[in-house]
């Protein structure tokens, strides 16, 4: 993809005009929620929620109890909960066998006599290989965006957190737009079933209505303004272009709409691109373009999580499962990447940069491309986003700087925690780790199960 042809595709996209002052950046998952109960209690037409998952924990009651008072107080407020078909009816894992999150919807849904439709979103057959990743709450005009699910660590209940980013968008447009799409695209499905009820279908019987629903997910979109497709451009159509907009993008499978912009953000870049995820594992599209960019003379800066900020850590006194060998994983590829790209390191044009604070975990993804481009994604930018889940993202155009302040307040308040990796040494490798890890790993190496695990977890 070469740099003229990306920029044109991103100036083509179709865009809604936001109000600076509409954008509020929130520092922090404690602020996250309390801004999140804040705004189910001021709502009055509609509260829309889509996350993986509403977990049965404190975090998770208190906000499924300020639903069930909103809608006790307001009868005719429109409520619906999204979660992922596949993780509402497990439990956590590594854990102890337990029935789900669903198991307590519907006892919720018994003792209170409002309803809150909590509805369960299978995107594959199997959670393996897809899941609902769709993130954004809408309620009534305003849009709260961020990676996080609702628990505990993730809403700062208690003693941990999980970083992640929480941006506060006020556009009636916007939300009319995310709440149209899930009433089309997604409740209207047949694959699609409420978990607060007590009679929920097996998904052995919904193979067939599961796969249909994928396939209609593939060319479902959101709806928004035409294309700005008129090249000369009219005088008119140039000054829509230079105001600040926002376009919601969704996509799930290969070869995605999301796919295609996340590759023509970092193909349109010129001088600088800022990188968020929490688990170093670019598709190759993506390693492509940033090899691209890097030959362009373009500054890269990546924060990705130290292992032990992984939320599949699990420390080596803690005892061994399989599971916790991903961060380590994720680690010896990064340590890859950085010895491939020492040079550019030394430089200074490549910057990676460690997040770590304490025993709390790191979840931040997105992109920040030039001073005009900001992309807030539940999108992990690793091969399962790019070809199993659905996911989608906002893509903020900024071309007059309007909200520089708000992001440099967002990227201090993460580079808080950050240390910079100056050689692709000061990285552990296989030998440094503990003896299960440094087998297990050294297993997948020759088996090259290593490869499959990089795309599907």
């Amino acid at each position: 993809m070469t740099f003229f042809s990306a920029r044109s595709a991103l100036m083509r996209l179709p865009r809604i005009p936001l109000d600076p002052d509409g954008v509020t950046i929130l520092d922090s998952a404690a602020q996250f929620r309390s801004t999140l109960l804040a705004q189910i209690a001021l709502a009055r037409h509609r509260i829309y929620l889509c996350s993986l998952y509403l977990q049965q924990d404190e975090a998770g009651a208190e906000i499924l109890q300020a639903l069930y008072a909103a809608k006790a107080a307001y009868p005719s407020l429109d409520i619906r909960i999204l979660v992922d078909w596949h993780r509402a009816q497990r439990g956590l894992i590594g854990a102890a066998k337990q029935g789900g999150n669903a198991l307590w919807y519907q006892e919720q849904s018994r003792l209170h006599a409002a309803s809150v439709p909590i509805y369960g979103v299978p995107v594959q057959t199997r959670e393996l290989f897809g899941v609902l990743h769709l993130k954004g709450f809408v309620i009534d005009d305003t849009v709260l965006y961020s990676g996080a699910s609702l628990n505990n660590v993730y809403l700062h209940k208690q003693e941990k957190y999980r970083h992640d980013r929480y941006i506060l968008l006020k556009n009636s447009q916007l939300a009319d737009s995310m709440v149209q799409f899930i009433g089309q695209h997604i409740l209207g499905s047949a694959a699609v079933h409420r978990l607060d009820v007590a009679e929920i279908p097996a998904t052995r019987g919904m193979r067939r209505e599961i796969r249909s629903f994928r396939a209609d997910l593939k060319a479902a979109r959101y709806l928004l303004p035409q294309e700005n497709r008129s090249l000369p451009m009219s005088p008119q159509t140039a000054s829509e272009l230079a105001r600040l907009s926002v376009t919601p993008i969704v996509g799930v499978g290969k070869n995605n709409p999301l796919n295609r912009c996340i590759c023509q953000l970092l193909a349109a870049s010129s001088q600088q691109i800022t990188i968020c995820t929490p688990y170093f594992n670019f598709p190759l599209a993506v390693t492509r373009e940033i090899n691209r960019a890097l030959k362009r003379g373009v500054r890269i800066d990546i924060i990705v999580g130290d292992k032990t900020a992984n939320d599949f850590y699990i420390p080596p006194e803690q005892g061994f499962k399989m599971i916790a060998a991903l961060p380590y994983l994720y680690e010896s590829k990064l340590r890859q990447f950085a010895k491939l790209h020492q040079d550019q390191l030394t430089r200074g044009q490549l910057n990676l940069h460690l997040w770590r604070d304490g025993e709390n975990t790191f979840h931040l993804k997105g992109l920040w491309v030039d001073q005009d481009y900001i992309l807030l994604t539940g999108n992990n930018l690793n091969p399962r986003a790019f070809r199993l889940d659905l996911e989608n993202a906002l893509l903020i155009h900024d071309p007059e700087q309007q909200l520089a302040a708000k992001k440099q307040q967002e990227l201090a308040s993460i580079y808080r925690h950050t240390k910079t990796v100056s050689h692709y040494s000061t990285l552990e490798k296989l030998q440094d780790y503990p003896p299960e890890v440094r087998k297990l790993l050294s297993r997948l190496s020759r088996s090259r199960l290593d490869h499959l695990a990089y795309r599907v977890l």
